[in-house]
C-alpha cells in the first residue's frame, strides 16, 4: 500500500508526470490532444500549471509514494468554495497553458467552461483529478489517495463532487459513496463526463 502525504512545491514535477501518465488514454485528454506525441508533451505541462498555480496553494494536493518507486499516484482536491480559479490565477497560468495546448487552447477552454457551467453551487470538496501510474494500478494506491482526503471530508461532514471522464470508472467511485447526478457533454462532438456527488457523511 502506498504512503500518502501532502505534496510540496518541490513535488510538483512528480505530481505532473504521474498524472500525465495516468491520463494518456483518457477520453478528455485525447479530445484536447488528438496527436499522441503532443499529448505526451502537453499533459505534464498542463498538470504542472494547474497544480503549481491553483491546487497547491489550497492544500489539496496529495501524493502516493511506494518505497523506492517514487510517485505512483496523485490527487488534486479543492476545499469548499475554492474550486474556481481566480482571475489572477488564470492570468499567471496563461504562458504555461499556451505551451501545453498550443493551437488546441480553444478546445481546452471549451472543456473547462463546459465543466464549470455544470458545477454544483452547494459548498463541497471537489476532487478535480485523481490518477495512478498505469504500471502501478490495482495495488490500492488510488484507494489510499481517496481515503486520505475523504477521511477529512467526513470529519467536516461535508459533501464532495467529481467528474468521471470514463464511464467504466463510475462503479469505482460508487464504492466510495459517489453517485451519478448527470452527464456533461463537451460541445462539438466532444466526450461525455459523468457528474458524481457524495452526500455529507
Amino acid at each position: 500500500m502506498a504512503i500518502v502525504r501532502s505534496a510540496t512545491r518541490s513535488d510538483v514535477p512528480a505530481v505532473a508526470e504521474v498524472l500525465a501518465r495516468a491520463f494518456q488514454d483518457d477520453p478528455v485528454s485525447i479530445w484536447m490532444w488528438p496527436d499522441p506525441e503532443e499529448r505526451r508533451r502537453g499533459l505534464p505541462r498542463a498538470f504542472g500549471a494547474f497544480t503549481r498555480y491553483h491546487h497547491l496553494a489550497l492544500g489539496g494536493v496529495e501524493l502516493a509514494a511506494d518505497g523506492g518507486a517514487g510517485a505512483v499516484g496523485a490527487a488534486l482536491w479543492d476545499p469548499p468554495d475554492r474550486w474556481k480559479q481566480s482571475r489572477w490565477t488564470q492570468l499567471r497560468m496563461v504562458p504555461a497553458l499556451l505551451r501545453s495546448f498550443g493551437r488546441r487552447i480553444d478546445v481546452a477552454r471549451t472543456v473547462g467552461e463546459t465543466m464549470e457551467a455544470s458545477h454544483p453551487e452547494e459548498p463541497h470538496w471537489y476532487l478535480n483529478t485523481i490518477g495512478t501510474d498505469p504500471t502501478a494500478r490495482g495495488a490500492g494506491h488510488g484507494q489510499a489517495l481517496m481515503r486520505s482526503r475523504l477521511d477529512r471530508v467526513d470529519a467536516e461532514h461535508a459533501p464532495a463532487y467529481l467528474e468521471s471522464s470514463k464511464e467504466s470508472n463510475i462503479p469505482y467511485y460508487q464504492r466510495f459513496g459517489f453517485e451519478v447526478t448527470g452527464e456533461i457533454t463537451v460541445p462539438g462532438g466532444g466526450p461525455t463526463l459523468w457528474a458524481m456527488w457524495r452526500e455529507a457523511q
